[in-house]
């Protein structure tokens, strides 16, 4: 499956991270996630849009393509400069 065909999303840590099932989503737990610098934040990927986002019980705060998110983790706040 070629990354641009998925659909990333950013989303809590505190609140959202125990309600994702990571059979539905591209990474398999909670260690293989990547998350922000700040551990307040991270993606999630998927091909098919997981239940519980469309339940609502996780809102993510923003939905991005593979490019989308390509550009937002190479920010200072997903990235440790170099």
């Amino acid at each position: 499956m070629s990354h641009n065909n998925l659909t990333y999303a950013v989303v809590n840590v505190a609140t959202d991270l125990p309600n994702i099932n990571f059979s539905q989503v591209g990474e398999t737990n909670g260690n293989t996630i990547r998350k922000s610098l700040d551990d307040l934040l991270f993606i999630i990927k998927w091909s098919t849009e997981p239940t519980f986002i469309t339940n609502g019980t996780v809102i993510p705060s923003e939905i991005m393509t593979h490019e989308e998110a390509l550009t937002e983790m190479a920010t200072p706040e997903w990235t440790p400069p170099i």
